[in-house]
């Protein structure tokens, strides 16, 4: 088949993935063996099962999409008759898809017409990125400068795998072709060192919650906001998806709440539909107590208070939208990198374009790993064993940095 063209979307949002009808049109005499309904069935059916978290079935449906569209069009086959082979082959399309699969940012699927939901045209199943300090010198992304990170790879071999292991469980597939791969390293780096944790140093940290007071303290009815999104983000691990409501999780004041040894808690649903409890220090809460001020509330939440924990200012509703909390985060990190850069710390602020949400949640886990027990860190990040908490200890880099330093090239 020509790749002139691009393919058009299979899979709508979850609300509306329930009633969408297929709207991609395919030649039938293409494809081998006349599958299309079937895998289009079993297809969707697993990709509505991850419902549960938006995130997650975002990763899914894109996954998904991708091998659909290259198992119908380019291989010719119904999903259940692809081999190992068929992986790898589509591993390889993935790593360098035609230019005309390629989109430069990112757009719906689908989009409202007359009352109906039809296919964007701009819709691509990849996407060619920049990065932040790139963006903000001018670049631009180009579909001839696309590539498939390492972590793009092993979401594909993670969630093909998954639906593999879907279809044997239904019958509709005898094998799972990506568990008979032998060579997976062909795609996946062995990395023999642990990965570096991307965070915040001390210095940008206090420039940047120092900004974010500021901010407060000049615009309390907007910024009194941003300040508690960055105490939250900082202070108790959150992850982005834990401050926004969504169908999965609405979360409230009546989410910290005082245990019987006058401790205070937060309750939390985060990743993996886990259900944890985290640590309010005294600082933490006393971030709360102002926040809640700012918006005439009681300094401390009541029992089962439904009051939403992040609203939209304009509209006082729940905040649903992850971007916007990504907006208002780079708000204070451009804030931040102007006062660095005027102070003269010209090297921080060009490391701080490229930090994003998520480094504060890595920025409170190595801060506080220092001197708390690694048990605890663990339970109230969510981590799932001591091991993913210990990446976040970096005394042993700092020691083999320091005696490396001291390795002479020229005998003296």
């Amino acid at each position: 088949m020509s790749v002139k063209s691009s393919p058009t979307p299979l899979f709508d949002t979850i609300e509306h993935l329930s009633t969408l009808r297929k709207q991609a049109k395919y030649n039938r005499s293409e494809i081998a063996n006349n599958r299309i309904e079937e895998d289009y069935h079993y297809a969707i059916e697993f990709i509505y099962s991850y419902r549960g978290s938006e995130a997650t079935f975002n990763a899914y449906r894109r996954e998904i999409e991708r091998l659909l569209h290259w198992s119908w069009l380019i291989a010719q086959k119904s999903v259940k008759d692809l081999r190992r082979h068929d992986i790898e082959d589509f591993i390889e399309f993935c790593q360098k898809p035609p230019i005309t699969w390629i989109g430069t940012k990112n757009v719906a699927r689908f989009i409202e017409q007359s009352g109906s939901r039809i296919i964007n045209p701009n819709w691509r199943p990849f996407v060619a990125t920049v990065s932040k300090i790139a963006h903000r010198k001018g670049e631009t992304p180009s579909p001839k400068n696309y590539s498939l990170s390492q972590k793009a790879v092993q979401a594909i071999f993670a969630i093909l795998s998954s639906f593999f292991n879907y279809l044997i469980q239904e019958d509709y597939a005898a094998i799972n072709p990506v568990t008979q791969m032998r060579q997976k390293s062909k795609f996946i780096r062995k990395q023999q060192t642990q990965s570096v944790i991307r965070r915040l140093s001390e210095l940008q940290w206090a420039y940047v919650i120092e900004t974010a007071e500021l901010l407060a303290s000049q615009q309390p009815e907007i910024h009194e906001r941003t300040l508690f999104i960055m105490n939250a983000l900082y202070g108790m691990y959150l992850r982005i998806s834990e401050l926004a409501s969504s169908a999965r999780w609405q979360p409230q004041m009546g989410h910290f709440y005082k245990d019987s040894d006058d401790n205070w808690w937060f309750i939390t649903v985060g990743k993996g539909n886990k259900e944890r409890l985290i640590t309010v220090s005294d600082a933490m809460l006393q971030a709360l107590k102002r926040y809640r001020r700012s918006f005439g509330l009681s300094l401390l939440p009541t029992t089962g208070e439904t009051t939403a924990l992040i609203i939209n200012t304009k509209t006082r509703k729940p905040l649903t939208s992850t971007r916007q909390i990504r907006s208002i985060v780079q708000i204070c990190f451009n804030e931040a990198i102007e006062r660095l850069i005027r102070d003269g710390f010209l090297e921080d602020a060009e490391q701080l374009k490229a930090a994003t949400v998520h480094w504060l949640r890595h920025t409170g886990i190595s801060d506080d790993v220092k001197h708390r027990p690694r048990e605890h860190v663990r339970d109230d990040a969510g981590h799932g064993s001591s091991a993913i908490t210990d990446k976040y200890i970096d005394i042993e880099l700092r020691a083999r940095h320091a005696s490396g330093r001291r390795k002479i090239i020229k005998p003296e």
